[in-house]
């Protein structure tokens, strides 16, 4: 019995001492990814960690940089088949300062643009300065959409928007329509993710032919939902059809319709 005490005391003391071990490593391993969290803040705030080298030119690119404008949500422009000039859509930090300044402000990156087959349709993106964007912004939105005879907006906030606004939106999407993305939603162009899929939109024609092919009704194709990041990238509306094409290993190409609700 007293050999069998002294194997288990034993064990337990090397349990505790593996234990102990573990505790300092970890406690290590956080000190270092602290001081390295600290080190990238001090970078970004232009403390310690500030190449002192950099002149204004450079630090005039980054703010830009960190700004919501540039390629990615031109893509989403261009792909939802708006018209955006080449050398937009391949523009560098240097030709954003150049055409919005050193240091813009939200409110003047405003962007208007046209569908390529219906200049007629057009919509226009606000950038509002607010933090979390209110009712009275939206309702100046639609004073300018108004006046410049325009139906769709998209605004790009900087984290959220109010309840009041969401329910400012809603009420007025009978004659104004407007989306909304939070900056971070547009710092990568997720249809060029390698897990997503292909996604066309289809016309009316197109989906009248569809529907027609197949001797089906609109409520029998499959949906997509339309809160679902691929939808809203394409701002797609109830009823709108989505001709999606995945690789297969089998038929080397699958392809698949949804209806959007």
């Amino acid at each position: 019995d007293r050999e069998l005490s002294t194997a288990v005391r034993a064990s337990l003391l090397q349990d505790t001492l593996r234990e102990l071990r573990t505790t300092r490593t970890t406690l290590t391993t956080s000190k270092a990814l602290a001081a390295t969290a600290g080190d990238v803040v001090d970078e970004c705030d232009g403390g310690p960690g500030r190449d002192a080298s950099r002149g204004p030119a450079a630090d005039a690119a980054e703010r830009s940089a960190a700004l919501p404008h540039p390629q990615d949500l031109l893509k989403m422009l261009s792909k939802r088949g708006y018209t955006v000039a080449d050398e937009e859509l391949n523009g560098t930090a240097a030709a954003f300062v150049t055409k919005f300044g050193e240091d813009p402000g939200r409110d003047q990156m405003m962007l208007f643009v046209e569908r390529t087959d219906d200049p007629s349709d057009q919509l226009m993106v606000f950038f509002p300065e607010e933090e979390k964007v209110g009712v009275k912004p939206i309702k100046s939105f639609c004073d300018q959409m108004q006046q410049n005879n325009v139906s769709r907006a998209i605004m790009v906030v900087k984290h959220s928007i109010t309840p009041f606004a969401k329910q400012a939106i809603q009420e007025m999407a009978e004659n104004y329509k407007i989306e909304y993305f939070r900056d971070s939603e547009l710092l990568v162009d997720i249809t060029e993710h390698r897990l997503v899929p292909t996604h066309n939109v289809l016309d009316n024609v197109q989906k009248a032919e569809l529907l027609k092919r197949y001797r089906l009704r609109e409520g029998q194709l499959p949906r997509i939902q339309k809160d679902d990041p691929v939808a809203r990238y394409y701002g797609l509306e109830k009823g709108q059809v989505v001709k999606i094409i995945r690789n297969s290993e089998t038929a080397g190409r699958y392809v698949t319709y949804r209806v959007c609700i």
